[in-house]
């Protein structure tokens, strides 16, 4: 186990991304995996959709849209525009661009290709030299118990706009969900350097990871350092929802509070340099950093802080 072994990253969506790009621009592409969330994956006009998927072959590839934050760079919207006229469905919007990848994944599932076989290929095909994997190749789905009563992750994310107060959230069909087995062979990788937890919402992007049987006892026997990199800064959330579903779920929203959700797995944690009080009283090694990432330089240079963690605490 040294400092040119294989890196595993767990990621969600866009903030999860950043971190995932700059762990891709530092590392030899070939040494990381990067598993994503597929909860918030859902069937939307007979299409199957994988939004945290297309967001890190988006980003990995270099073809985000920086401005929108989400979806495919230099998109189009004729289809959003010929559906809104038809009076279709248009809360969750899909660019022409990016329907092509919805459209090819829903004709193969069909056809009977596992998602991780597609994503293997979509992911060459973006000319991506990471590994990109679904948690699991069975489906996982977020939902949400709130004061609206009980709502798809989409419906609540998207259509409702976080706007419901959350209670508590279940993963269906995780119980029976197998990890993907690249996913086990990684984590069982004697060579393996680090398992990063990107800065991702912990409920809603790595909770459903977790919620797969046999990742957190992996994640707890990892002979590589588990970090993790906080998505609160100095008491917000960066993007999305993390502070008020913490709020809502009875949690301070601090720092400290995202550190002691993960502790049973967790060997250092990686904090903004504003929370250093906030993180103070915690039982684990703590590294203080920038860990806003504006610019691609942010991005790298908080994967290199975070191995760094990683490879000290394991010293």
């Amino acid at each position: 186990m040294g400092t040119n072994g294989p890196v595993l990253a767990l990621s969600g969506g866009v903030g999860g991304a950043k971190l995932a790009l700059g762990l891709y621009r530092i590392l030899p592409p070939d040494t990381l995996t990067i598993v994503a969330n597929t909860g918030d994956d859902f069937e939307h006009l007979g299409l199957s959709i994988s939004p945290d998927l297309d967001t890190l072959l988006y980003t990995l590839s270099g073809q985000s849209n920086v401005e929108l934050g989400w979806g495919r760079q230099g998109e189009t919207w004729t289809f959003m525009a010929a559906l809104e006229k038809l009076g279709g469905e248009s809360w969750f919007r899909l660019g022409d661009g990016d329907l092509a990848t919805h459209v090819e994944r829903t004709r193969r599932l069909a056809a009977g290709e596992p998602l991780s076989a597609i994503i293997d290929d979509f992911r060459r095909r973006f000319d991506i030299a990471a590994r990109l994997l679904p948690m699991s190749d069975d489906k996982v789905r977020t939902r949400l118990d709130t004061d609206s009563g009980w709502l798809d992750f989409q419906d609540y994310f998207v259509r409702l706009r976080c706007e419901p107060v959350v209670r508590r959230l279940a993963f269906a069909g995780s119980d029976a969900a197998r990890l993907h087995p690249d996913f086990i062979a990684t984590l069982a990788d004697p060579a393996l350097r680090a398992v990063v937890v990107c800065p991702s919402n912990p409920f809603i992007s790595i909770d459903p990871i977790l919620a797969v049987p046999g990742v957190r006892d992996a994640l707890r026997h990892s002979r590589a350092s588990v970090v993790a990199v906080s998505p609160i800064i100095g008491g917000k959330a960066v993007k999305g929802p993390t502070a008020k579903m913490m709020e809502e779920l009875g949690l301070p929203v601090d720092a400290a509070s995202v550190a002691r959700y993960y502790r049973d797995f967790l060997d250092v944690y990686v904090a903004d340099e504003v929370d250093r009080d906030a993180v103070s009283g915690l039982d684990l090694p703590v590294v203080l950093a920038s860990t806003l990432m504006v610019t691609l330089g942010d991005r790298e240079a908080l994967a290199r802080t975070a191995l760094a963690a990683a490879d000290r605490v394991r010293q």
